[in-house]
């Protein structure tokens, strides 16, 4: 059975070819309007730039939203804009991209790392209040892979403790969490718009929120330091240059018209790849069920039991299912505070306390699904059909089969 295998050169199950970006040339011809008009920049918010804020905002149903040059900025400018001081501490998973990380001690802030819940692989509730100090000012929880973090108990232990609520949704155009859309619950969303994300200009960021102090203190800092009303050479703030150019914002304006239909379709085809994967002896989808109303399937993940298939390693397995024509990875190899910036205090002139010491940190369900359990197959595959999803789970199956 194993030679049937096509990593050892038997037949792919899925001989397919899954494109990323998905443009057509209506996209081509607003960036081409844009070349031919001259106006690239965006010195002052343009025109297009404010166009696609408004949309954007309207379709997360926020008042406000703010563009800047990528996701991990976004972070940053909303934790900055919440008044956060050197040694506060900010409440992160370790299952995410680094950024959600890095940008707290960006912002000379301590990231506190707790542990996922392991049915999800979002931040754990509980775990969040055993971690809560005096010092801690803010919750960052990742809707990981488009699947909503269980909202309703973090901002009521938000509430208790007087912090503010900080959404990463890179991972979460379009999802929902019982009828509002990811970014909109807590005191500001942030988006990434990087190459591989499900709306995308190759890159940019976002940040939403219903704060009127807070979106102005975010847009002073992505404009280096200017306010509203003051003179071009006028700097109140510590900001920067973070803006982003007329050609993304409306190569932005024009994905985002096809986004609902997009997200739609990865929830259908991702409800069924669950339906199908659920059937399968030692494969466990993610779970569903904390008030999620559309999962966006950024991601694609399942919980992979090497007893089921002979003890075949996770790595080894993730190497055969690409090999199968199923694009898919193994996921983080390590837990965030297994970083060597963590792990080595690489902080340079950020004000990190002494004490604090990362090698003693210890996530045990973030251990597991990194070294053992999580498999991701790639967003681009849910905006297949359903004979695809079908063909993904006979691609499991074969490999199982082989190695009974």
């Amino acid at each position: 059975m194993k030679q049937n295998l096509a990593i050892n050169g038997g037949p792919k199950t899925i001989d397919k070819n899954f494109n990323w970006p998905v443009y057509g040339e209506s996209d081509v011809d607003v960036v081409a309007e844009i070349v031919r008009s001259g106006n690239w920049g965006n010195p002052d918010c343009g025109d297009k730039v404010e166009a696609f804020e408004k949309e954007f905002a309207a379709f997360c149903g926020t008042r406000y939203a703010l563009t800047c040059v990528n996701g991990s900025v976004a972070l940053r400018l909303a934790l900055i804009a919440c008044g956060v001081k050197p040694g506060d501490e900010v409440i992160v998973p370790p299952y995410t991209f680094i950024a959600t990380a890095s940008i707290v001690i960006e912002a000379n802030c301590v990231p506190v790392f707790v542990d996922i819940d392991p049915d999800t692989y979002n931040i754990s509730p509980s775990q969040i209040e055993k971690a809560i100090t005096k010092r801690t000012k803010a919750i960052i929880p990742v809707h990981f892979a488009g699947q909503a973090c269980d909202m309703d108990a973090i901002m009521a232990i938000a509430k208790k403790h007087n912090l503010r609520v900080i959404e990463d949704s890179a991972h979460g155009h379009g999802a929902e969490y019982k009828g509002k859309k990811l970014g909109s619950i807590g005191d500001a969303g942030c988006f990434s718009f990087q190459s591989s994300k499900n709306l995308t200009s190759g890159e940019g960021g976002l940040v939403v929120t219903n704060d009127e102090a807070l979106y102005d203190m975010m847009n002073s800092l992505r404009n280096v330091g200017r306010v509203k009303g003051g003179q071009w050479y006028e700097h109140h703030h510590a900001g920067c240059n973070y803006r982003i150019t007329q050609m993304q914002a409306v190569l932005l304006s024009s994905q985002l018209k096809n986004l609902k239909e997009q997200t739609a379709r990865r929830h259908e085809n991702g409800t069924y790849l669950n339906s199908l994967l659920e059937k399968i002896d030692g494969i466990k989808p993610l779970a569903r069920g904390v008030g999620e109303a559309i999962h966006c399937y950024h991601i694609y993940i399942f919980r992979y039991d090497k007893s089921k298939f002979n003890d075949l390693s996770k790595v080894e397995f993730s190497k055969m299912l690409v090999a199968e024509g199923v694009p898919c990875f193994m996921g983080y190899p390590e837990p965030l505070y297994k970083q060597p910036l963590f792990q080595e205090k690489n902080f340079m002139c950020y004000a990190i306390p002494e004490e604090v010491d990362y090698t003693k940190v210890y996530c045990p369900v973030t251990e597991k699904a990194c070294h053992e359990e999580a498999v991701w197959i790639f967003q681009n595959t849910m905006l297949g059909t359903k004979e695809d999803m079908e063909k993904f789970a006979e691609a499991i199956l074969k490999i199982q089969k082989a190695y009974l």
